[in-house]
C-alpha cells in the first residue's frame, strides 16, 4: 500500500512536460534535446512555423524541420517523435537534433520553457521510465553503468543487466524465498492443530541452497566492481628491478620516471589500460626495502596498501642479480606482511638482456615470465597472462553484483539468513521465523523497486546526468 501511495505522489510530480540537453554540454557537431510528457507534442510543435507538419508526422520517423523564434530562424533540425507508451519514458517523447552551437542549444531550451515545459531534474527521464514500468530499478541503474562503461567487458556486463539478466536472477531468487515463506505460513496456519505439514529438514535444505546463492552474489561484488572500474594490478618488487619501466612498456608511454638510482618511485603511480576488452588499473609502487628515509618509508607503506587492494600482483625481480631461491624468499617475506591467499601472483624475471646465463629452474607453484621491460621483450606475454586470469575466473555476467546499493542490501539479506538458521536451530516459533523471511523479501523488493521510498529513488536517479 505504501508503495502505491508513493507511486501516486510521484505520478503527480511527473504530470509536467520536461526538457533537457541529452548530449554533453559544450560545442559539438550535433546536440540532442529531449522533451517528454503529456504535452510534449504541443509544446514542440510551437517551435515550427507550420505546426501541423510536426503534429501530422508519423511516429518513429525523422523529419527535417526549421525552428523559428517569431520570423527569425534559429536552426535547421532533425526531429523524431515517439508516441506513448512506445518510448524510453513510456510518455510522448520528442528528440530534437540540432547543430552543436551552445547558443542554439540554449535558445531551443528557452523556447521550450517559454511554451510550457520545465527543465528536467537529474535522471528524471529514467525515473519516468521506471515509474511507467518500462524498466525495473536494476535496469535503470544499468543505464548509468552503460553510459560509464570504459571497456568491452564492462559494456557487455551493463548491456546484459539492461536486458534484464540481473533482474531475472533476482526474480528466481525471490521465487525460492517465496516458496520457503509459503511453507512456513502453511505450518503457521495449522500450528494450533498440532499437525506438521512441513518437513523441517526440507526447509533447512532449501535455506542452505539459498544461503549458498546469496553468498555467491556477495562474493561476486569484488569481481563485478573490478570489471566496472578496472581490475587493480600492483607492480611490486625491490627498488630498481624495473617496475616503472614495465609500467611504461605496458602503457606504451613514458608515464613513470625511470632512473638507475634505487628508490626513485616514492609514491604509487596509477593508470589504466584496456587489453582485449578488459580494463586494467596498473599501480606502480615504491620498491620494497628497509629505508630510513621518511618519505620513501611512506611510499613503501602505500605499496603494501596497494597490494591489499590489488586483484593481481606482478611480482618483479632482477634476474641478473637474483637466484630462484632468493625469489622464493622474497615471496615468503611478502606473505608474512600481507594476506595474499585470494590474490594472483605473476612472477616476472626482468632484465634478461643483462643476464649472461639465465637460471631457468622452475618454481614449484608459479611459472615465471622472463622479460626485458626496457627492450619490450615478452611484455606481450604479461598482457596475455593478465587476460587469461580474467577469462579463467570469469563468472556468469548476469550473476555479478556491480552496484554498491545491491551489495549493501545483499549483506543485510545474508545476515537475515544467519538469523533464520539460528532460529531453526533454537526451534523458535514459526511466526518469528516468518518475520525474518518477510524481511528478506522486503530487501529483495528494494533491489527491484517493488518496495522503495522517495528518498531511495532520489538518491539513485540523482546520480544520473540531467538528460538521462
Amino acid at each position: 500500500m505504501f508503495f502505491l501511495f508513493l507511486h501516486q505522489i510521484l505520478k503527480m510530480k511527473i504530470l509536467d512536460t520536461i526538457c533537457a540537453l541529452s548530449t554533453p554540454p559544450g560545442i559539438g557537431a550535433i546536440a540532442v534535446i529531449r522533451v517528454s510528457g503529456n504535452h510534449a507534442f504541443d509544446i514542440v510543435s510551437s517551435l515550427f512555423r507550420n505546426s501541423s507538419k510536426f503534429l501530422e508526422q508519423p511516429a518513429n520517423y525523422a523529419k527535417f524541420l526549421s525552428i523559428y523564434e517569431s520570423d527569425r530562424i534559429i536552426d535547421q533540425t532533425v526531429v523524431v517523435k515517439f508516441v506513448a507508451p512506445h518510448s524510453y519514458t513510456g510518455e510522448d517523447l520528442v528528440e530534437i537534433s540540432c547543430h552543436g552551437s551552445q547558443y542554439i542549444q540554449q535558445k531551443i531550451l528557452e523556447l521550450l520553457l517559454k511554451n510550457g515545459a520545465r527543465m528536467a531534474n537529474p535522471g528524471e527521464f529514467s525515473m519516468r521510465a521506471f515509474l511507467n514500468n518500462k524498466l525495473d530499478l536494476p535496469q535503470t541503474e544499468a543505464v548509468a553503468d552503460l553510459i560509464e562503461s570504459q571497456s568491452e567487458m564492462a559494456h557487455k556486463l551493463a548491456v546484459g543487466q539492461l536486458k534484464g539478466g540481473f533482474s531475472s536472477t533476482i526474480s528466481n531468487l525471490r521465487a525460492q524465498f517465496v516458496e520457503l515463506a509459503a511453507l512456513l505460513e502453511l505450518e503457521l496456519d495449522f500450528s494450533e492443530e498440532d499437525l506438521e505439514f512441513v518437513d523441517r529438514t526440507h526447509l533447512l535444505t532449501l535455506l542452505a541452497t539459498l544461503k549458498k546463492e546469496v553468498s555467491s552474489l556477495v562474493r561476486s561484488f569484488k569481481w563485478g566492481n573490478n570489471i566496472k572500474n578496472g581490475i587493480p594490478v600492483a607492480i611490486v618488487g625491490k627498488p630498481n628491478v624495473g617496475k616503472s619501466t614495465l609500467l611504461n612498456a605496458l602503457l606504451n608511454e613514458e608515464r613513470a620516471i625511470v632512473s638507475h638510482i634505487p628508490g626513485t618511485t616514492r609514491d604509487t603511480i596509477e593508470d589504466t589500460m584496456t587489453i582485449q576488452g578488459v580494463n586494467f588499473r596498473f599501480v606502480d609502487t615504491a620498491g620494497i626495502r628497509n629505508s630510513e628515509d621518511v618519505i620513501e618509508s611512506l611510499g613503501i607503506d602505500r605499496t603494501f596498501a596497494a597490494i591489499e587492494k590489488a586483484e593481481i600482483i606482478l611480482f618483479m625481480v632482477d634476474i641478473s642479480q637474483t637466484s630462484i631461491q632468493e625469489i622464493q624468499s622474497e615471496i615468503e617475506i611478502l606473505k608474512s606482511k600481507i594476506d595474499i591467499k585470494e590474490k594472483n601472483i605473476i612472477l616476472l624475471a626482468n632484465k634478461i638482456d643483462k643476464s649472461e646465463s639465465l637460471n631457468r629452474e622452475k618454481l614449484q607453484e608459479q611459472k615465471i615470465i622472463y622479460l626485458s621491460a626496457k627492450a619490450g621483450t615478452n611484455v606481450e606475454q604479461v598482457k596475455e597472462r593478465l587476460v587469461n586470469y580474467v577469462n579463467e575466473h570469469k563468472i556468469i555476467d548476469n550473476a555479478l553484483l556491480t552496484n554498491v546499493r545491491h551489495y549493501d542490501i545483499f549483506l543485510k539479506i545474508a545476515d537475515e539468513i544467519v538469523r533464520l538458521e539460528d532460529g531453526f536451530a533454537q526451534q523458535l516459533p514459526t511466526d518469528i521465523l516468518a518475520i525474518h523471511l518477510n524481511t528478506i523479501l522486503h530487501f529483495l523488493g528494494e533491489i527491484t523497486g517493488e518496495v522503495t521510498t522517495d528518498e531511495i529513488l532520489n538518491d539513485i536517479f540523482g546520480k544520473f546526468c540531467i538528460g538521462k
